[in-house]
This record gives structure tokens, sequence and C-alpha cells, in this order.
């Protein structure tokens, strides 16, 4: 996209004192602020870091450096602002009042992303949802941005007639769109309770945004997924079976990355499709090795994910993007694995991982069945693995790796090898 046909944004961010350290913007928060801006078709043409011992209750950074801002857009030629933090409604209105251009903050931003980036059905209710919520409680509050046509920035998603109606009626659209959302779960249901009468284990790879999870699923799938390198490329969940080895079969689903200061309405809006993290037997966090803020956003993955899952779910740490550092800048250990999803480089690691995960409850066992029961035969051949099978007078002699389930059903027929 060429430089005059994109908006043009001033970048702040406040780091107070009384903030939580999630909560502070730095250099490096603002960097990523400027890369969801270009994801969402923007450019930035300054940056201001504000420091305080806390906000503003009126315009958030001060009158001041509020004024600071509006001749750094004026300069520059920007029509909008946008916030590295979350503002209310009344300093969204003062900072507007100030600047003279549309404020955003990170929600709204991360907001607008998703509304581009959404291409199923399900992933259309779920960011309109997620924007009905934060705009609710801001309706009172929204000045320039609510009156904004046309497209832009912060104008996606809903539509502007639909945002001026009044609060009953985005009310009753939030519940419509909760019940369509109730029937996306209820079908997710049935796919899974499906899965599990086919007992083929589930892996679900989450991880920070733009790690590589999409590229990776592809290797390792053929999904022919779009991995680009921007943030949020993924929205829509995929799921593909994977053949891990002669004894293993899984089906392998992508999610959409997580961030800091990922907006809670987003995180409830697409629980439909992050509680497939809940039923995963096995997760695979896809983590940039060369990424310079790698040890904070796996604390930001693992947040989520100590929210979302089972917290008896395996866990793997797949360092990603490997051939992009030292060998000794990599953790070691028996559920780390360095790979580079681009070049294939640790696939047979990452298999022998996941084997030893998904398998460790796996018996080994030799069974003589009578011939009454010679249709578990088939069974044992689908559902385990089978190393002999041999027809006696006295019965069907099979020796075969299994679960837990199958082995209970069998136990009473196990004989010594």
């Amino acid at each position: 996209m060429e430089e005059h046909r994109m908006e043009r944004a001033v970048l702040c961010g406040l780091c107070a004192d009384c903030f939580k350290k999630e909560e502070q913007a730095t250099d490096r928060t603002l960097d990523e602020l400027e890369a969801l801006l270009e994801t969402a078709g923007g450019i930035c043409v300054g940056k201001v870091l504000q420091n305080r011992h806390a906000p503003d209750p009126h315009s958030f950074v001060g009158e001041g450096k509020a004024q600071e801002i509006r001749e750094l857009a004026e300069n520059h030629q920007a029509g909008m602002v946008v916030f590295d933090n979350d503002l209310s409604p009344s300093q969204i209105r003062a900072l507007e009042e100030i600047t003279g251009v549309t404020v955003l903050d990170r929600s709204a931003l991360i907001l607008d992303i998703f509304a581009q980036r959404a291409q199923t059905a399900e992933g259309r209710l779920q960011v309109e949802l997620a924007q009905y919520r934060y705009l609710l409680p801001k309706l009172s509050g929204m000045g320039k941005s609510m009156s904004r046509l046309g497209g832009g920035i912060g104008t996606r998603g809903p539509g502007e007639t639909k945002l001026e109606t009044d609060r009953r009626h985005i009310r009753a659209r939030i519940d419509r769109l909760e019940e369509e959302l109730e029937q996306v779960r209820k079908l997710r249901a049935v796919e899974r309770r499906r899965r599990q009468k086919n007992e083929v284990p589930v892996v679900a790879l989450v991880g920070y945004t733009n790690t590589g999870k999409s590229t990776l699923l592809n290797r390792l799938t053929g999904a022919g997924i779009p991995a680009n390198d921007r943030l949020f490329d993924t929205l829509d969940t995929t799921t593909r079976q994977l053949e891990v080895s002669d004894r293993l079969t899984v089906l392998m689903s992508d999610t959409v990355g997580f961030i800091a200061k990922l907006p809670h309405h987003l995180v409830d809006a697409f629980r439909a499709t992050l509680e497939e993290l809940s039923y995963a037997d096995l997760l695979i966090h896809v983590i940039d090795a060369a990424d310079p803020d790698r040890e904070e956003h796996i604390q930001v993955v693992e947040r989520l994910i100590a929210d979302l899952a089972d917290p008896e779910t395996p866990v793997i740490r797949c360092y990603n993007k490997a051939d992009l550092v030292e060998p000794e800048a990599l953790p070691v250990g028996p559920d780390n694995v360095a790979i580079s999803a681009k070049t294939g480089k640790g696939m047979d690691q990452l298999f022998a991982v996941m084997e030893r995960e998904l398998c460790k409850n796996l018996r080994r066992a030799v069974f003589l069945l009578p011939y009454s029961l010679g249709g578990q035969v088939e069974t044992l051949h689908d559902k385990a693995r089978v190393f002999r099978v041999e027809y006696k007078a006295e019965g069907i002699e099979i020796e075969a790796e299994v679960d837990p389930t199958i082995y209970g059903r069998l136990a009473q027929y196990e004989i010594a090898p």
C-alpha cells in the first residue's frame, strides 16, 4: 500500500508509576503498536511516550502533553492519534477536543484488525460481538470517531448507522449474537464428542501473534493456510489430520494468536473458538526464538493458557525460527523443542516429543481372545498398534499397544507374554 493512501497516525503511550507492569507503555510496546497500526492499514508519523505518577483523569496524559500531541499531528498531517493504553470514554472525548483528530486506544485498533481479518461467518460473529461489547459503555463518550462516516481505521465492523441507534437496540443485537455463538458452541461440542468417540487425540497450536503457528501447521499437514509476516493473520481455526507415527494419528488445530493487552472483549467473544484449548490432549506453545521480548511474550501466552486450558494438559514449548539464534540462546529440557517451520529443521524431535506425551499412557500387552470376540481384532487394528496376531485352538492371541480404555475392556483376557 502506498504511503499517501495509508492513514497517518501519531502513537502515544503512558508509563505511570501506579500501573501494573503489563499495563505500562514502553518503547517496545509502542513498536508493537506501530506493527498493529501497519496491519490495520495505517502509518506511524510520530511517537510520544509520557511518564507520570498517575494518568490524568480528564485527558489521560495531561493538558500540556495533549497540546504537544496536537502540534505533532498537525505538523505531520496525521488524522488520528492511537494510544497504547485503554482510555475511558470521557478521556477519548477530551483528547479529541484538544487534538482535533480521531483518538483510538489499543483495544479499538486490535478490534479493527480483527474486523478486517475475520473470514468465516463464525469469525465475523465473534468480532461483531466483541466490538459491540467494547462500544456499548463508550457510546456516551464517543466524539469525532462516532461522527466519522466512510471507511477507515476504527470504523470497520458494526458500522456507523448501527452505532448511532439506541443502547436497547445494541443490547438486543448482543443477545442475538450470543445466541448464535451458543449454537456454534453446541456444534463444536458435537464434533468433539465424535472425535472422542473415534479416540483421535487433539493437538492445539497456541502462541503469541506472528510466531509462525500457521507456517508450522502448513509444514506438518500441508494445510495451505496463507502464512504472512503480519500480526493476527489467522483468526479462524483450521484443523487437519496428522500422522505422527505408525502408532499415532492426531487432529492438529491452529488458533488465533495472543498479544499483550488483548482486549477481554475479544477473549470472551472468541471463547467458542478458544475453548478448543480446554479439550486438547496436548498444547504446542509456538515461540519466536528470535523475538527480543521472548520471555515477556511467553508469560502473556502462559497466563492465557492457565485461564483457558485444562491445568492437566501437557504443554510443549516449541522454539520456532531457531535457525536465527545461537543454539546456546535456547532453553534445553524434555519439554523444549527447537525448530524452524520454514526449513523443516527439528520436525523429527517435535514428532518424538508429541509421541512421548500422547503415548505415555499406552500399555503393551498380549491378549488371548475367545473366537466369539473376533470383532475385537478389527477394533485393535483401528484403535491400537498391533504387533502380531496368531489364531490358536484356544483362541486368538494378539499382542498390541493399547490405551487405558481398550486395556480396561480386555484386561481379563491378558496373558503372560
